[in-house]
């Protein structure tokens, strides 16, 4: 990602020769994922949850809400392959909502958080001193709080119960210290480099600078950051979730279900499983992709692993 130029060659600094075929560092970095196994195979499992989640309720005959129609209490089999509630939901449409408005929360949280933390991390660590500093303790406060305890208090104080996007806002505005810090390391070993140097001889804004130049060359953290504060928010809000603080009624998420049917783990277990499993399965495919685009982004860091 840097742009700092060889001297004396011609070609295109961002370009690498591999086998005398000279190629992109994009195409360097896509070949590197493509051959993540694990991450590949994330991915494709990720992209068949969110088809489910956002494509499935246009197929399916349930929604997640209550229906007469729907026998209560009924094993999965037949007309309801995972069962339904004792209320009378059908837990198939209920598990493609759910994951729906979890996934909604979790990608909110992680544009949000990345934006934030990113401009926040990087002028810090443009600037450097007092501003540096300042901006660092206000970083610090929002990372040793509680975060799940601020989180649930704010979320319940929220009039009318919280909707997926108020949990997302609220998630959001305690998630982005983490990436802050991490994007204000990579500034500071940037901000002495010869291209922001140069930018600076060229009349360049210290706002200009910083979007244009040095948050491009920290991309590769900030991606990876990115991803691993999804899992954050999906564990975030399944624990929110659970403790009532959520997404309220009628809607749903996978938190949710699983904090509804925790007495009905033994007894009705197609309550509890399915929604667990899919959490369990989010997550774990998430940070393998995250993992992924890591190597792909600094292969030094996978040799070093080796």
């Amino acid at each position: 990602m840097s742009e700092n130029k060889a001297p004396g060659t011609a070609r295109n600094p961002d370009a690498e020769t591999v086998g005398g075929v000279e190629r992109t560092q994009l195409q360097m970095i896509t070949r590197r994922f493509l051959r993540h196994r694990p991450a590949m195979i994330s991915l494709v499992v990720l992209l068949a949850i969110v088809a489910f989640a956002f494509l499935g309720p246009y197929l399916w005959t349930w929604d997640h809400l209550v229906h007469r129609e729907i026998p209560p209490s009924v094993p999965p089999g037949g007309e309801h392959p995972l069962g339904t509630t004792t209320a009378g939901h059908d837990v198939l449409g209920q598990l493609m909502r759910g994951a729906q408005q979890t996934l909604k929360v979790a990608i909110t949280v992680s544009i949000l958080g990345t934006v934030v933390g990113s401009l926040w991390g990087a002028t810090a660590g443009y600037y450097g001193g007092r501003t540096d500093a300042l901006m660092m303790r206000v970083v610090d406060v929002f990372m040793i709080v509680p975060l799940l305890v601020m989180v649930a208090a704010i979320a319940g104080s929220v009039r009318g119960g919280t909707t997926w996007y108020a949990v997302a806002l609220i998630i959001a505005m305690f998630s982005w210290a983490q990436i802050a810090r991490v994007v204000r390391g990579v500034v500071l070993s940037l901000r002495e480099q010869e291209f922001v140097e140069a930018a600076k001889a060229a009349g360049a804004s210290p706002g200009w600078i910083i979007v244009r130049h040095l948050l491009p060359n920290a991309a590769g953290p900030i991606i990876v950051a990115a991803t691993l504060l999804v899992a954050v928010a999906i564990l975030l809000e399944a624990g929110m979730s659970f403790l009532s603080f959520g997404i309220q009624l009628p809607d749903i998420s996978l938190g949710q279900m699983i904090g509804e049917a925790r007495t009905a783990a033994s007894t009705r277990p197609w309550l509890f499983y399915p929604p667990g499993v899919l959490l369990v399965l989010i997550c774990l495919t998430i940070n393998f992709i995250g993992d992924g685009l890591r190597d792909a982004l600094d292969p030094r860091q996978a040799v070093g692993r080796r």
